[in-house]
Order: C-alpha cells, then structure tokens, then sequence
C-alpha cells in the first residue's frame, strides 16, 4: 500500500505543478512537478517482493503459497458463522458501497458484458464471479470459500472469505486477496496496474465487509 499511496500523492504534485505551470507560477510549478515525477517513478520501480503466507491452514494458503502482491481486511461481526457465510454468499454490488462506480472507473466507463467490472446490482456477486471470469477453488461452509483467475499472462489471482468463530456468538471474518506472477516480466508489468488500483480496491473490499456485516446482523 506504501508505494501505491507514493504513486498517487506524486500524480497530485505532477498535477498541481501543471497547473501551477499555466497559472504562470513557474518556480514552485517547475518544483511540484519534479518532485511529483519522482515520486512516481520511485514508486513504479519499487521492487514486489516474494511473500509469505499467514500459515492458518486455510486454503487460500495451500492454492497460493507463494505470491508478490496482496490485500487483506478483517472485520468483527455480531452473528454466527453460518449465517456471516450465507451473507457472504448473498452480498450483490447494489449492497457494497461505491462498488459499481469505482467499478466504472477502472474499466474506463466502457459497456462490457455482465461480469465482476460490470456487476448487475441485484445478483449476488460470486454467483456472478463464478459464472463469468472467476472459478471456484474451495467452498467449504461456514468456514472458508476461495475463488481465483487469470488476470494477465503468467499471473493468477485469488480472493477469500474466511471465517472464524470468536467463541461467543460472534465471528471473525477476513478477506484476501493474492496475486502470483510466475515470470520477472509478468510481475513487472502488474505491478504498475496494482499499485494505480489499490486504493480502490481497499475501498471496494472495506466497502463489502460492510455488506456483509449488515446482511449477517439483520438476519
């Protein structure tokens, strides 16, 4: 998350400096967008290193154990897994906050076919995953269920939701997402796309714990 926040907070000063620029202000201008540059080529070259995996026995460990880039969030909710897994399995993009406009903006505002970049508002979201781009890779209620695809050439992606007990009545509940690229180009090339989406997707996945927690604790 570090060097996608260095990208973007470099693209505001390029930006600023640009304008700064035509409003004739030219030596501090000239300044933001030198730094501005800067900081954006730091964080596009900033290296993805290989990670660990958290070693939980989940499944999402034993299908990627191995991984340059990720994604995690957890959330306490106020139900029993059983019915935190039927609304994780429930949640549609009309339920996530901001889901279908940032959708929108990643894919540039084109009209593609339904899928997880064009969610219809009203059906369940890994239903729609599932039948589109995304396969399933484990699905075991009420504590884990894994989904995964191929986001570019030589590079996998996964996603979980995992579920655990807190012990008095309540659950645990975390999601996330890795990506392998299996060749030095491949990984080159995704990380300039990750480090542009991250703080979007943080959003989006923020946004769909929410879902889920509203949806648990109203059953």
């Amino acid at each position: 998350m570090i060097a996608s926040l260095v990208l973007w907070f470099g693209l505001a000063l390029a930006l600023t400096g640009l304008v700064m620029l035509v409003a004739r202000r030219r030596r501090a201008g000239r300044v933001l967008l030198i730094y501005g540059a800067t900081a954006v080529v730091i964080a596009l070259l900033w290296p993805a290193l290989d990670q660990s995996p958290s070693g939980d026995g989940s499944h999402l460990d034993r299908l990627m154990p191995q991984f340059q880039f990720s994604e995690r969030h957890t959330l306490h909710i106020e139900a029993p897994p059983e019915r935190v897994y039927a609304a994780i399995r429930a949640v549609t993009a009309g339920d996530i906050r901001f889901f279908r406009t940032l959708t929108s903006i990643r894919r540039l505002g084109r009209p593609l076919r339904p899928g997880i970049l064009h969610a219809p508002e009203n059906e369940p979201i890994l239903d729609l995953a599932t039948r589109t781009s995304f396969r399933w890779l484990a699905n075991e209620p009420p504590r884990e269920l894994v989904v995964g695809t191929r986001v570019a050439r030589d590079t996998d992606a996964v996603m979980n939701f995992m579920v655990v007990p807190d012990g008095r009545g309540g659950s645990n509940v975390s999601t996330e997402t890795r990506v392998h690229a299996s060749t030095d180009s491949a990984a080159r090339a995704f990380r300039i796309y990750w480090r542009v989406i991250l703080p979007g997707s943080d959003i989006i996945r923020r946004s769909w714990l929410q879902a889920i927690k509203r949806r648990a604790e109203a059953a």
